[in-house]
């Protein structure tokens, strides 16, 4: 019997070597991604999608095609179309159209779906995702709330939508945790892009009082130019993306990189699910940040940039939880 073992060992370490071949194989085999956005990729609620996207393209993980304007009217026509050319994994937005997306997943069960979506995921393919960067918005608050000198902050979005509320009360809660008789006007221009619209709306918050801006949408940066004050950024870095130099103190900035990693290893390991991937867009993953200081590094006080590192170490061990809140928020003057 014991001559037989060399060969049964032999033989057991073959198999074992094929198995994690065939493993190392299916991790490096690239997969199909398609994109689908509703916006110009330009606009930079997609374009963070997209990065993440083109990131995953260039480490030779995917290979990835796009269509970008896509109306909701024609979404899910494009939606079944990448679904029946052979893509294993579809990335996009399902905002004011879930139940017919939801459809369109049933319908392919070996697609992969990772949709931007308010409500949740849907067994078994559907998994949603949104922008949780309350976080370092919280972070910001506390920097704002110690810089304004007037006590009064305007704050500018496009929809009182949740993904936006969500970012204005951790903005001000961030902002009455150093300063409690900090007042915030909010407004909403009913719009994702209409700059001219914006910057209206940033003039009146100034008149009105206003010395700090939160930038949600373009425009406000020029207008806090104009007005020779100092604004904060959302989503990507305003200070070099948007022109904010001497103007953009730091932003609250998303990245969707961690949560297409996480989808896409999910799909080359064959278990992929419907789940929601909030967890991937904040800090502690990777999926949010705080954008560095540029040249108002000098300018924050000493103390200020302390309780900020010392919050942000707090949220990374989870030891601080920045309330989730998407109820529209109100002005106080």
């Amino acid at each position: 019997m014991k001559r037989f073992l060399p060969v049964i060992c032999k033989s057991l370490s073959l198999v074992l070597l094929f198995s994690v071949l065939a493993m190392g194989s299916a991790f490096a085999e690239k997969i199909k991604v398609s994109g689908i956005y509703t916006q110009p990729i330009q606009q930079k609620w997609d374009a963070v999608q997209h990065k993440g996207l083109l990131k995953a393209q260039a480490a030779g993980d995917i290979d990835y095609v796009y269509s970008g304007k896509v109306a909701n009217t024609d979404y899910i026509r494009v939606l079944r179309e990448y679904a029946e050319s052979g893509v294993k994994l579809i990335v996009g937005e399902a905002f004011g159209i879930s139940r017919e997306a939801h459809k369109v997943a049933k319908d392919y069960p070996n697609v992969a779906f990772l949709m931007g979506d308010s409500f949740g995921p849907v067994k078994n393919n559907f998994a949603v995702f949104d922008n949780y960067i309350h976080e370092p918005c919280y972070l910001m608050g506390i920097i704002a709330g110690s810089m304004t000198k007037t006590g009064k902050i305007g704050m500018v979005g496009g929809y009182p939508i949740g993904e936006v509320n969500r970012l204005f009360n951790a903005f001000m809660t961030g902002a009455r945790s150093v300063n409690p008789m900090v007042e915030f006007k909010v407004s909403f221009i009913g719009s994702w892009y209409d700059p001219p619209k914006a910057k209206e709306f940033a003039f009146a918050q100034v008149e009105a009082g206003g010395d700090v801006l939160y930038a949600e949408r373009a425009g406000v940066v020029d207008a806090a130019r104009q007005q020779g004050i100092i604004a904060f950024g959302n989503v990507n870095d305003m200070n070099k993306e948007e022109n904010g130099k001497d103007v953009v103190v730091t932003s609250a900035m998303w990245h969707m990189e961690a949560a297409i990693a996480h989808a896409i290893e999910r799909v080359k390991k064959g278990d992929f699910k419907a789940e929601d991937y909030r967890e991937w867009t904040m800090m502690a993953k990777g999926g949010a940040s705080l954008a560095p200081y540029y040249e108002f590094d000098a300018k924050i006080p000493v103390e200020v940039k302390t309780k900020v590192e010392l919050a942000k170490s707090h949220i990374l061990a989870g030891t601080l939880i920045v309330p989730i809140n998407d109820d529209e928020p109100k002005s106080t003057y």
